[in-house]
């Protein structure tokens, strides 16, 4: 607890609940009591500094507002974060460990169409539930509103999976691969050295797309398409 700034003795006040604070002495009006209350937490962020209390008046300050308590998450419960997490690991250990994970995968009621956009936000999965009925160029982007060169940093890759059903008469992503609605710095290299020529009628072709980012809008994709 301070004082005008001076940090008081335990001696000088009384502070029984966390919330109210009596000074041994009352304040004189237009002194500055200050206090700043701590709340420990299992895991968070530590707490915020109690905001200053008002001035004294008739010989006793009103006691600052206590700080707000840091944020905790349970290991041991169901946890939900929209932000990115990163976990570094060392030169001895990995960042991470799992027993499984399960993957989003967004199911698309419809054909893919002769230009589409896999925004990699709604899933790494996409799965088309009708049978396509020409051939597409395909485009890929982080969502809506953010382009994949803003998501994706220098040095990273991410991968995504599109599976395209197909019926008696199949069609292939015939096109040049583009990344934010350009061709430009992307550099598509195909399993087997040669891009599709062709769709597997009947079945389910399924195209994979890693794609590392080498610099700002440039990137490396290995591709491939597989039949099912």
């Amino acid at each position: 607890m301070y004082l005008n700034g001076v940090l008081l003795n335990a001696s000088d006040y009384t502070a029984s609940n966390g919330s109210t604070v009596v000074l041994a002495v009352g304040a004189n009006s237009g002194d500055i009591v200050e206090t700043v209350a701590y709340t420990i937490a299992a895991i968070g962020y530590s707490g915020y500094s109690g905001i200053s209390g008002y001035s004294g008046y008739s010989g006793v300050g009103t006691s600052g507002y206590s700080g707000y308590s840091g944020f905790s998450a349970s290991l041991s419960s169901n946890n939900t974060w929209t932000g990115t997490q990163t976990f570094n690991g060392s030169t001895s250990v990995f960042g991470a460990v799992t027993a499984n994970i399960a993957e989003t995968t967004n199911i698309v009621a419809g054909a893919i169409n002769a230009t589409p956009t896999a925004y990699i936000n709604t899933g790494s999965v996409i799965y088309y539930t009708t049978a396509a009925g020409a051939n597409w160029t395909q485009n890929i982007a982080f969502s809506s509103g953010t382009t994949l060169n803003s998501a994706l940093a220098t040095g990273q890759t991410v991968t995504i999976a599109i599976s395209a059903l197909q019926g008696a008469t199949p069609y292939y992503m015939n096109g040049t691969l583009t990344i934010d609605g350009s061709s430009s710095g992307v550099t598509t290299y195909w399993q087997g050295g040669t891009a599709p020529t062709k769709g597997n009628a009947s079945g389910y072709d399924v195209y994979t797309y890693s794609i590392t980012k080498t610099a700002s809008a440039t990137y490396t994709v290995l591709a491939s398409q597989t039949q099912f």
